[in-house]
Formats: C-alpha cells, structure tokens, sequence
C-alpha cells in the first residue's frame, strides 16, 4: 500500500517525464526514418538500375541474333537472285554460238578491210618513197653535171662524151647540154658599223641608242616585301648541275688512267721482246741475214741513181723488147673526134 501511495504521489511527475521524453526522441526518431528510407530508396534504386541493365543486355543479345539470322536469310536470298540471272546472262549473252558466230564474222571482215587498207598504204608509202629516191637521183646527177659542165663539148673542141666511135652521143652529153654551169657563192661581207660623228648625230648608226638584251616585263608588278629579283631567281633556279668530284670521276679512274700510261709506253716502243742481258737462251739462235744484204749482186749505195744503169750486172747482153703493141686510140687522140653533138 505504502508503494502504491508512493507512484499515486509521483504520477504527475512521471506524466511529465513521459511528455518531455517523447518529445525529445520525436526529432531524432523522425531523422532516423528520413535516413532509412533514403538508404532503401536509393538500394532499391540500384537493384532497378542492375536488373534493367541486365534485361537490356539481354535484350541486346536477342536482336543481334535475331538481325545476324535476317541477314543470313536476306544475303542467301540475295545471292540466290544474282546465282540465276549471272547464270541466265551467261547463257544467253556470253556462250552464245551464234552470237559468237555473227561477232567472229564481223570481226574477220573488219579484219580484211584494215589489212586490205594497211597493204594499200604500204604501197603508197612504197610509190612515195621510190619518187623521192628517183628525184634524190636526179637532183644528184643534175649536180653533178653541174659540177661538170665544163666538159661539155664546144665547137672548136669536142667533150669527153662525144666519141666518134659511138653510134650516138653518151647521155651524159645531154645532161651537160641541159644544166646549168654551178656557180660557187661569194661568202657575205658584213658592214662595218659606221661610228662617225655625223652618223651619230643624224641617229642613223646602231650605237646611237643604248642597247637592252632583255626587256623589262610591262604589266607586272613589283611584289611589296622584302622579295628578291625575279631574274636573280630563276637564274639559281635554272643553273646548270654542278657535280661533285665522286660523281664527276668514274669509280676506276685510276685503272683506266694505268692502262693508258700502260697503252702509250708501248706504242713509243720499238720493240716487244723483253731485254735480257743476263739470259743465254739466244745464243743458240742462227742468224739471219737480210734480203738486201744476201743477194748475189750486192747491197745498193744509197748515193747511186735509182735509174741508173750499170751494163756490168746485166743478166743478158740484149736489152728489154715490148711485148704487146701500142694503142691506136692513143695515137688517133684529138684527130678523128665529131663536132659538138655530131659524130662523123
């Protein structure tokens, strides 16, 4: 009882205890909801976000699959299409007999035809070229019977090519009758330039005006910069290659300028057997003597004639007879010859 009378005495204040506990711990008990509710947003979020990921690479799977067949299905029916008509298109286009046979028909003929052209042109270019070689001839002889014109036969003396023994006169007779005498040019005498003082002043003489070996270009600019001259480069750009010595020089210069030194020693050299005064082996070696000096009459002064004569090495007694007779043409030279272009 006395207990009981104790906790009826305390009941306010433990009411009031009550209140002010909870209302102390609603703050804190409400923050830990707001907390936990954030950690199973955000976990359940993450398991929504894995388990699309997973149905989306799924997915991904199943339509490559899927599009890879259709490709499939699409290609072979694709290739089914061309199979057929490349088969049909060669049937009927490139294994065709009688379309090979109408091309081969035509193509012979076309044949023909250019041969036919190509052998027409060969004997043109055959016809042309033996025209020129006859005008080549003809201009060649009718210089030449230019050149000799002054064997052509005159009045008082007859030409070389007028025989009398000839039933008509040598065509070269007519020839020179026909061409003209060929006159040698006179080389050209060029002009002094007049420097007179009255030819300068008058401004007839060539030195009166400065002369200029380049003109200057009319409607181009000068480029604004510090730019060089247009003349001073181009002429470093187009000058000529200047080799070095390697490339100048063949790699055997040395060799070959040995086997000249080598060439010219020998051709100053009278001999080319080797001088061996010590050897022996040309001892045994027989002399041979000369025909000039061998022959039974004797070697020839040099001081002597080469015509004359000495009866006391004759062979014979009788002098030298001719055999064959003498010309009668010779003999008949410049008396029996025709006038010009007449034969006796």
């Amino acid at each position: 009882m006395a207990t009981l009378a104790r906790l009826q005495a305390r009941s306010s204040t433990v009411g009031n205890q009550y209140y002010f506990r909870n209302s102390v711990v609603d703050p804190f008990r409400k923050k830990e909801n707001d907390a936990a509710v954030k950690i199973q947003s955000w976990f359940r979020g993450c398991q929504v976000r894995a388990y699309i990921r997973h149905l989306n690479r799924i997915v991904t799977i199943i339509q490559k699959w899927w599009r890879s067949f259709l490709g499939r299905k699409q290609y072979q029916l694709t290739v089914q299409i061309q199979r057929r008509w490349r088969g049909y298109r060669v049937r009927k286009y490139l294994f065709n007999y009688y379309y090979l046979k109408e091309y081969l028909k035509v193509v012979s003929e076309t044949n023909d035809a250019i041969r036919k052209a190509l052998e027409e042109f060969a004997e043109m270019k055959e016809r042309e070229e033996k025209k020129a070689n006859l005008e080549r001839e003809e201009k060649k002889r009718d210089y030449e019977a230019r050149k000799m014109h002054y064997l052509l036969s005159t009045k008082q003396i007859p030409g070389i090519y007028n025989s009398p023994f000839r039933k008509e006169p040598d065509p070269w007779e007519l020839q020179l009758q026909k061409a003209k005498p060929l006159t040698h040019r006179r080389p050209k005498v060029k002009q002094k330039d007049s420097t007179s003082l009255t030819d300068w002043l008058a401004c007839t003489s060539t030195r009166s005006f400065p002369r200029s070996e380049i003109l200057p270009p009319i409607n181009r600019k000068q480029c604004q910069g510090p730019f060089r001259d247009i003349t001073e480069v181009l002429e470093q750009r187009y000058r000529p290659l200047e080799p070095t010595l390697r490339v100048a020089e063949p790699i055997d210069e040395l060799k070959l300028a040995r086997e000249e030194l080598r060439r010219e020693e020998w051709l100053q050299n009278v001999n080319d057997n080797m001088f061996l005064p010590f050897s022996s082996y040309h001892k045994n070696e027989k002399y041979i003597p000369s025909m000039h000096l061998s022959s039974k009459y004797g070697p020839v002064s040099c001081k002597e004639q080469f015509r004359s004569e000495n009866p006391k090495k004759w062979i014979c007694d009788k002098d030298f007879q001719t055999v064959l007779p003498s010309f009668e043409l010779f003999s008949k030279y410049g008396k029996l010859y025709s006038k010009a272009g007449q034969i006796v």
